[in-house]
């Protein structure tokens, strides 16, 4: 079929004419199209938005590491509930056990999460209970996701001796020391005075959850002055890049169960979480609100579709005359027919595009609330632009064809 330049423009010309003698019932039309549109771009848009920060709140905690600890990792949604596993606690002797034996090229660190409730004072000001408490050593900030904006890491020598030394989260330094320096400051951590040798770059907050607030202080002195026989410790292994995490988590496991001495037939009695495990249980439930989107966009596309054919069918009856005038002129039956598809394709991709608008404005807004940037979802505004064109020829090819069909003679005598 050759294009025809001029067929098209004139296509357009009559399709702009119906629109303005109907514009009442195109303007409803087009607004149920673009609130599906809406409802499909918005959601998915915001569903993008969402696993983005997940995603990357996720990986700047280590993008191949992962961690052994004696909890199991849960998450909750909606009315569901699992019971968390708790196993035996992991004394300190087992993780620098499972530190000395563990052979897979890694970064290894040992921490414990001293206290979830420590008030921090400096001079005359004070925080709420609420501050946590970390100990770690000279390897945790890398394999945990920090970075020193600051100062310094601990070193080897302090983790060891346990100095009263401690590294804080921006918002923390903020907090008690203003626009002061806070390097090489003396605060106190409930009891115990500390020296700051480092501020750590701020994470942001993001879901609820901030990092920017903790006191990390080295695994020793949290040994020392905050936990008790009970207390269970926290490993976390970062491969060497380039190195299979499946692989490096496999032999984790296999040289833990030789550290806490299971038999062969025994269950492991740890839980070993990747870095990247919550982020996927996350999307995975972000997956059903897809779903539910997507068909709240089909049925509201499909009332639409079926309004935007009954509109066609009415414009069909109301033009009979003007369809016998140009057949009796030498229009053919496909050049009606194409006429009435063009104007029902036109009318579905006003909707389309304002719809489209509406979306990305939508998913935008959800976007900042989630402390994203503001992103174009390019592969839904084609998905959008293609299914109004689906809609649009859908709707438009039954009052086509019927208009393609008029007897110019009895078209002519119509009143």
């Amino acid at each position: 079929m050759n294009f025809n330049p001029n067929l098209v423009k004139e296509n357009l010309r009559i399709a702009l004419n119906s629109i303005r003698s109907n514009l009442l019932r195109t303007i409803l039309t087009v607004m149920i199209i673009a609130v599906g549109i809406m409802a499909l771009i918005g959601i998915l848009t915001s569903v993008d938005a969402i696993k983005n920060t997940i995603n990357s709140e996720f990986t700047r905690m280590g993008a191949n590491s992962f961690t052994i600890r004696n909890q199991e990792m849960k998450v909750h949604i909606g009315k569901r509930r699992e019971r968390r596993k708790n196993y035996t606690a992991i004394t300190y002797r087992q993780a620098k056990e499972f530190q000395d034996k563990y052979q897979f090229p890694s970064l290894v660190s040992i921490s414990i999460r001293a206290s979830g409730n420590a008030t921090v004072k400096y001079q005359k000001v004070k925080t709420n209970p609420n501050i946590p408490v970390v100990g770690g050593d000279e390897n945790y900030l890398n394999t945990s996701g920090y970075d020193v904006e600051l100062g310094r890491n601990f070193s080897e020598q302090e983790v060891q001796t346990g100095k009263n030394v401690t590294i804080i989260g921006s918002e923390l330094a903020e907090t008690l020391f203003k626009k002061q320096k806070a390097e090489g400051k003396i605060f106190s951590v409930g009891a115990s005075h500390y020296k700051i040798i480092g501020v750590l770059k701020s994470k942001g907050s993001s879901m609820g959850f901030s990092d920017d607030k903790v006191v990390i202080i080295p695994l020793t002195n949290a040994r020392q002055n905050y936990t008790g026989n009970d207390a269970s410790y926290t490993i976390s292994v970062m491969p060497s890049p380039g190195s299979s995490t499946d692989f490096a988590v496999g032999e984790a496991e296999n040289t833990f169960r030789i550290v806490r001495k299971l038999g062969y037939a025994d269950e492991s009695d740890f839980d070993i979480s990747k870095s990247d495990n919550l982020a996927n249980m996350l999307i995975e439930n972000i997956q059903y609100v897809t779903l539910a989107a997507t068909i709240i966009g089909i049925i509201t596309l499909f009332g639409a579709a079926v309004g935007l054919m009954n509109i066609m069918l009415v414009s069909v009856s109301e033009r009979i005359r003007e369809i016998g005038t140009r057949k009796a002129i030498g229009a053919t039956s496909k050049i009606i027919r194409q006429q009435f598809l063009f104007e029902s394709v036109l009318i579905g991709q006003l909707g389309g595009i304002l719809g489209i608008i509406l979306g990305i404005l939508v998913g935008n807004m959800v976007s900042a609330a989630v402390g994203n940037h503001f992103f174009i979802p390019w592969l839904w505004i084609l998905f959008g632009v293609l299914i109004c064109f689906i809609v649009g020829i859908l709707s438009g090819l039954l009052p086509a064809i019927k208009a393609s069909k008029s007897d110019p003679i009895e078209a002519l005598r119509f009143e």
